[in-house]
């Protein structure tokens, strides 16, 4: 039995860097990882991803350079070369984050699977073959999640792509079929279809990214459909089956009819699960809900008020900004005595689109349901002098303000540099500046943010 002050259970994007913080503090900490250390955003999530968008983004202004007076013939998608600038910048962080923490004093890093004994203990099988029980006063959980796969018949007996193995492709798909409509599948699918591949993109709601208002919707999916791909809602897989070369057949009902198609390959991207099932929980006083997700109050304390979770294995937005805030919240409390809660925390989201989506608030349907006095500023991108002068006119800008207070409640960009946009509202929200303010604000000419002026106008 090996004896700790803290042991944190995943190398993710909150678990690096809060044991490095509570080793820097003193307390003798172990890092155990079973897998790779930077967790989902730096190994399958947000480094690789953005990696390969900027590549088919280049692919897609290369296409259609004519339009601004640079004639680009012909190009070659070299999707080797692609995956390889991929793969060298998630070696980079990777290892950068492995030096961060072998510099660290008081903290040992611990590659296996742990399972806990009790409130106390857990038991980790290490990679090396050893078998050690490690004990702590504190122990916290980041674990993460993973792609969850649907019951559909005949799932099992297709080989089927997930978010993570997409990124170990060799080859660009023929013809990708993607089910599910939200981030994830949307920005594997424009990917793709810039790297050469035919898109269906498959959502069983009436609309893609469910959560989000119509019109942005029906604008995102206007510019999919415009690039090529083709999307398909209320749309529902119930079978798959394996064809000879290599061929899927998918059979769904679209809109209450059945219809099949047949591609090369099926991304599921239908949501994410919590890594739970083998962490011994029920050996705990550790509650989690009916998806498996651990059950944490405002200060991401367990049941066990020696257990804390952080990051997406407590369910709710799944995003590395919020598994890193998390981090902040436990060792402010931990630490400094702070009570700094994760209620009623603004949460900024980015679909990294092109162009991008990025939100921050509540969406018009929420403002509406709420029933709230409100107001929507909005103008289209292509009243926007930078996006007509760089030939990015897709998409909108967005705003939902108090009208009495005349506080911004929400913002939707969806645009280039649609999440830097967002994130000056953002400033202005957590700020308490009003829209008239704004309205009236000095930006210089002609950034993007100078729009906002001319948004917060059409309020006057």
């Amino acid at each position: 039995m090996k004896e700790f002050d803290a042991i944190v259970i995943g190398a993710g994007q909150a678990g690096v860097p809060l044991a490095k913080k509570l080793a820097n503090a003193g307390w003798k900490t172990a890092l155990i990882e079973k897998r790779m250390v930077g967790g989902t955003c730096i190994n399958d999530g947000c480094t690789p991803t953005k990696a390969m968008v900027a590549s088919a983004r280049l692919a897609y202004q290369a296409g259609r350079s004519k339009d601004l007076g640079i004639d680009i013939p012909a190009y070659e998608i070299d999707f080797k070369a692609i995956m390889a600038r991929k793969a060298a910048i998630v070696t980079q962080f990777r290892e950068g984050s492995i030096a961060g923490i072998e510099k660290t004093k008081n903290l040992t890093l611990i590659y296996g699977e742990a399972k806990f004994q009790d409130d106390h203990t857990v038991y980790v099988n290490e990679r090396d073959g050893n078998f050690e029980n490690y004990t702590a006063k504190h122990i916290f959980i980041n674990t993460g999640a993973s792609p969850r796969i649907p019951d559909i018949e005949g799932v099992k007996a297709i080989k089927y792509l997930t978010s993570t193995t997409i990124l170990e492709l060799k080859e660009v798909p023929e013809h990708l079929l993607i089910v599910g409509g939200g981030y994830i599948g949307l920005e594997f699918g424009q990917m793709f279809k810039r790297f050469g591949s035919k898109i269906t993109i498959m959502e069983q709601g009436g609309q893609l990214m469910p959560k989000e208002d119509n019109d942005v919707c029906e604008v995102m999916s206007e510019i999919f459909k415009e690039e090529g791909m083709e999307v398909l809602t209320e749309a529902k897989v119930v079978k798959f089956e394996t064809l000879a070369h290599d061929k899927i057949r998918a059979t769904l009902v679209l809109k209450g009819e059945k219809k099949t198609i047949t591609c090369t390959h099926v991304l599921l991207a239908s949501g994410r699960a919590p890594q739970t099932t083998a962490l011994g929980l029920e050996n705990t006083t550790v509650e989690c809900d009916p998806h498996g997700f651990v059950k944490v109050n405002e200060f991401l304390e367990t049941k066990a008020p020696n257990i804390y979770a952080l990051g997406d294995v407590k369910g709710g937005p799944a995003f590395t900004h919020i598994s890193y805030n998390d981090y902040i919240v436990v060792t402010k409390n931990l630490l400094e005595g702070s009570k700094m809660s994760i209620k009623d925390r603004m949460v900024p989201y980015c679909m990294f689109t092109d162009p991008q989506l990025g939100r921050i608030g509540i969406t018009e349907t929420q403002a509406a349901a709420q029933g709230l006095d409100y107001l929507v500023a909005k103008i289209p991108m292509r009243n926007v002098a930078r996006a007509i002068e760089n030939a990015e006119t897709r998409g909108f800008m967005k705003a939902v303000v108090d009208k009495t207070t005349k506080q911004i409640l929400g913002a939707t960009i969806i645009g280039e540099q649609g999440g830097e946009i967002m994130s000056i509202l953002q400033m202005a929200m957590m700020g308490k500046i009003t829209y008239e303010e704004i309205r009236f604000t000095i930006f210089a000419h002609p950034l993007y943010a100078e729009s906002l002026n001319n948004l917060f106008m059409s309020l006057a």
